[in-house]
């Protein structure tokens, strides 16, 4: 996650400067689009589910919503969820914001990589960073075998997990910044006669607060939607909204209650969405920014040295080692280490009825589905990207918001609405395989506008202008000009998008079929079902997701060669 360039006030891609009208017009048919696919396939599913949980006949039951709220279990989960989700955040921050400087300002071998590698974690499915620190933390864990100490079903799980997380998301947001600053404005302080800590506070901290801010917020609003870190190393004790949504939904048949802890979790993530938005646009204020290469160099001094040493350490032992004690643990089969697991995944017959299918044919279902879920997600994000390039007006600041819901908005709700609300013609999907990659893309969306929304807002309008004045149509001024600008920006948003797909879990754990599972559904289905065989495999399942989605995230690093983009 790197920081938006400097404020520049333009025209959407493909508008001539011929008067507000036509602007307007412009945007207005750029948002059709984006509006169609989020009021079909995200507004109508959710409405449905909560109409299906609140409405008795014709008649709405809005007094269950009090005595849902009324209950002492809500209040719990609801105190549960925030304070978990502030201690996440907190702890996430204590640990990344070093890491973040130490990205910002040194040069050290092998930074690159490191910082790929920082961020897998960030692409996983929430099933295998579960699925990863139940082997480093659980029953027969590294741990367990090492000291005889359990932490999974405690609290101290699920906040090492998220921390493992959301750790990119602090060390790319703040650290994209850091590396911009302009240090000789600090120098420039420390040499008027200001310390180094009263330097930093009164000239780095708040050009740097903005987006620590917005880092936080984003750590709070994933850790407070957790649902696959919880759902595994919680436990019966502990659960968020997202977990207990679908507990009511799908094992207690609970849709009342449901649906009003639907409309309690949509109520708080709009806030955090709100407060976000303005943390946003307070970090794209005009700072002075410098080239991230001109500001990071080699570390000096024992301080520098420790400091580069205390984050490699913390990057070992929360980053890597939970994903090496996940390949270790596929590795250890019953007859010592080999593939003995990998190659019961060719077999439906050794997973004890938890498959229609092997297990290994979930591989080649979730390409497929991430494939078509990024065509989509690619499409529709860049079309709302392109309505959203110039900032003002509270239709684009709503509209930048509408788009982010799906990021907060419970994947639980929007899976079993899928199954309620499209279910008659035209829109009779449930039998069809296009219902996955329809749902990753509702979450795929976001991540391709804040990738490519900062590129179309650095495009200098005078060449639209230019190609305009020559007689370019909107179309061929947009194709001449803001295209081969925004390329590689398109291919990065694509690999995220496809990463994030293939990791999707909330909503495809209701809309895949038996015979078509991802690779996280069956991840979740082997760790639900008892046995050394079936934990194997999960085991050996998330070790081959967490490849694919390393080896797409390396592939990204490598296509960015600026650092341009929220992601």
């Amino acid at each position: 996650m790197v920081l938006a360039r400097p404020e520049v006030t333009d025209a959407p891609p493909g508008a001539a400067p011929r008067g507000g009208a036509r602007r307007t017009a412009t945007r207005l048919a750029l948002m059709a689009g984006p509006l169609a696919f989020f009021g079909i396939f995200f507004a109508y599913p959710v409405a449905a589910i909560v109409a299906r949980g609140l409405k008795d006949g014709d008649q709405w039951q809005l007094a269950r919503i009090g005595e849902v709220l009324g209950d002492p279990a809500t209040g719990h989960v609801l105190w549960f969820t925030t304070w978990q989700a502030a201690a996440s955040t907190a702890l996430t921050l204590l640990l990344a914001l070093p890491g973040a400087y130490v990205f910002a300002r040194f040069d050290f071998p092998g930074k690159q990589l490191l910082r790929a590698v920082v961020t897998i974690p960030f692409v996983l499915p929430t099933v295998v960073a579960g699925s990863a620190f139940l082997a480093l933390l659980g029953r027969g864990g590294l741990l367990d075998e090492l000291w005889g100490v359990r932490l999974d079903t405690t609290v101290w799980a699920i906040l090492l997990a998220h921390v493992f997380f959301n750790y990119a998301v602090v060390v790319r947001t703040v650290g994209g910044l850091w590396a911009q600053l302009d240090p000789r404005q600090e120098e420039a302080a420390r040499v008027l006669g200001a310390g180094r800590l009263t330097a930093w506070r009164r000239i780095t901290l708040p050009a740097l607060a903005p987006a620590v801010a917005a880092a936080a917020l984003m750590v709070f609003l994933f850790t407070f939607t957790s649902f696959g870190v919880v759902q595994i190393l919680g436990g019966p004790r502990y659960a968020t909204l997202e977990v207990e949504i679908y507990q009511q939904t799908a094992q207690l048949l609970d849709l009342p209650t449901a649906a009003v802890l639907t409309l309690l979790q949509f109520l708080a993530v709009a806030v955090l969405l709100l407060v976000h938005a303005r943390t946003v646009r307070r970090r794209e204020a005009t700072l002075r920014l410098v080239d991230a290469a001109r500001t990071a160099r080699r570390p000096r001094g024992a301080a520098q040295w420790t400091l580069l040493a205390s984050v490699l350490a913390v990057i070992a032992l929360l980053l890597i080692l939970p994903l090496a004690v996940l390949v270790e643990r596929s590795l250890d089969g019953p007859d010592g280490y080999g593939l003995t697991y990998y190659r019961a995944l060719a077999s439906a017959g050794g997973t004890a009825g938890t498959f229609v299918v092997a297990p290994l044919e979930a591989i080649g279902n979730s390409l497929a589905y991430a494939a078509a879920a990024t065509a989509v997600a690619v499409v529709i994000g860049s079309l709302a990207a392109a309505a959203l390039t110039r900032r003002e007006g509270r239709l684009v600041r709503g509209f930048d918001a509408l788009l982010m819901l799906p990021l907060g908005t419970s994947a639980v709700t929007v899976g079993f609405g899928f199954l309620i609300a499209l279910d008659e013609p035209p829109l009779d999907l449930r039998t069809s395989w296009i219902l996955v990659p329809l749902a990753q893309a509702l979450v795929g969306v976001p991540f391709v506008v804040r990738t490519v929304l900062p590129v179309l807002r650095a495009v200098d309008t005078r060449l639209r202008e230019a190609a305009a004045v020559l007689g370019a149509s909107p179309l061929r001024a947009w194709r001449e000009v803001d295209l081969p600008m925004v390329g590689r920006a398109l291919a990065v948003a694509a690999g995220f998008a496809f990463a994030v797909s293939l990791g999707e879990f909330g909503a495809t754990v209701f809309i895949a079929r038996p015979d078509s599972p991802t690779l996280p559904v069956a991840v979740a289905r082997l760790l639900g079902r008892p046995g050394a065989l079936n934990y194997g495999q999960a085991m050996a399942l998330s070790t081959i997701l967490m490849l694919v989605c390393a080896a797409a995230l390396l592939v990204l690093e490598r296509v960015r060669t600026d650092r341009t983009g929220e992601f």
